[in-house]
Formats: structure tokens, C-alpha cells, sequence
């Protein structure tokens, strides 16, 4: 298995660079591709733009931290049309038959939640916390190879809308909980506490 990681965007809204602010003893990039630890053999980082703020980082990861997969770091140079042409870019360098994507900033997700989704079989599993879909997702190579000729101006929904769906109900919030405002941030910060 391997995990694509989204850390492209902007962070227009976190006013801070949202990927490396300090969550517990991790960045909070750090502490979501901490997660695929002992499940994938490979994590892909995708990002745009600051991409060298994003290099910089995973080279501090790399080098305190000996995690069994390997971390590929991807440039999108098209960051700037969207979520979906970063998608893309990662489904690219995706030689496994199933491999997990969720963005960069949704560092709460627990461990054990990330090894239920790697069990469940299904085209696209997607976790769930009160019935509301989280992540990280988990895709087969049949939806990797329909996202790769779908149009860049599309979006993943549009192309996940084609393929029947495993929720798996979980007790974990921190499917749902992403960086995305200072006050998540806070509420991030004040969770990892709990």
C-alpha cells in the first residue's frame, strides 16, 4: 500500500504556513504521514505552493525519524488549478493496488482508524464519525486509473460519484477535524492534548 499526501494549497486560512506548525512533539505534516507507519511501503507528498517550505520539512521528518516507508516528495507545477491536478500528480508515481489519500492538514486521525480503512475491502472506503465521511480514503488502482483520465478541471467527487462507496463507522473525530482556520488549529492543538 501506499498513502498520497495533499500539502499543495495555499493555507490562505490558517494564516501561518498550517503544515509546519507544531502539533504535540510533530508538524502537523508530520503527525499525518506519521500515520501510515507500518501500512504503507511508500508515502507520496505532493505539494505547490512553498513547495520548498514542504522540502525543507520532509527533510527534517526524514532525518530524525526512521519511519519503515519511504517518503517521495512530488512538485505540481499546476497547484494553482485546483486540488484535483495535485491528485493527479500523486496517482501518477502510485505503483501499489491500493493506497490511502487525504490531505496534509488532518494530522487527528488515529492509528487504528488508518489500519481498519487498510482492511476493508472496496474501491473507495471512506471512514465516517457520526455518519459524516472523513479521512484518509482509500482508493483501488481501477478509481487511480479513472482519476488519471478524467479531466484536470474535474474534482475527485465527481469522479468517486461513479464507483459505489464502504463507509466504515468509526469512533474517531478525528476523521472530520482538519487545520484549516487558526481556531482549528487551536481545537487541533487542544485534542491532541485530550
Amino acid at each position: 500500500m501506499e498513502a498520497i499526501v495533499l500539502a499543495a494549497g495555499y493555507s490562505s486560512r490558517a494564516n501561518a504556513f498550517k503544515m509546519t506548525l507544531p502539533l504535540g512533539q510533530m508538524t502537523v505534516l508530520e503527525q499525518t504521514i506519521s500515520k501510515f507507519e507500518g501500512l504503507c511501503s511508500r508515502v507520496i507528498v505532493v505539494a505547490g505552493f512553498q513547495a520548498e517550505i514542504i522540502q525543507e520539512e520532509m527533510a527534517n521528518i526524514i532525518g530524525k525519524n526512521a519511519y519503515s516507508f519511504q517518503i517521495k516528495f512530488v512538485y505540481n507545477e499546476s497547484f494553482n488549478d485546483g486540488m484535483f491536478t495535485s491528485i493527479q500528480k500523486g496517482c501518477n508515481e502510485v505503483n501499489a493496488p491500493t493506497f490511502f489519500i487525504t490531505p496534509g492538514d488532518c494530522p487527528l486521525v488515529k492509528k487504528e482508524t488508518v489500519q481498519l480503512v487498510a482492511k476493508q475491502k472496496g474501491n473507495v472506503v471512506i471512514p465516517s464519525f457520526h455518519y459524516k465521511g472523513g479521512h484518509p480514503i482509500k482508493l483501488s488502482s481501477e478509481v487511480k486509473q479513472k482519476i488519471l483520465e478524467t479531466n484536470p478541471e474535474s474534482n475527485l467527487r465527481v469522479v468517486l460519484g461513479g464507483y459505489e462507496k464502504t463507509y466504515l463507522n468509526v469512533d474517531d473525530p478525528g476523521v472530520l477535524m482538519d487545520v484549516d482556520t487558526p481556531e482549528d488549529y487551536q481545537k487541533a492543538i487542544d485534542y491532541d492534548k485530550a
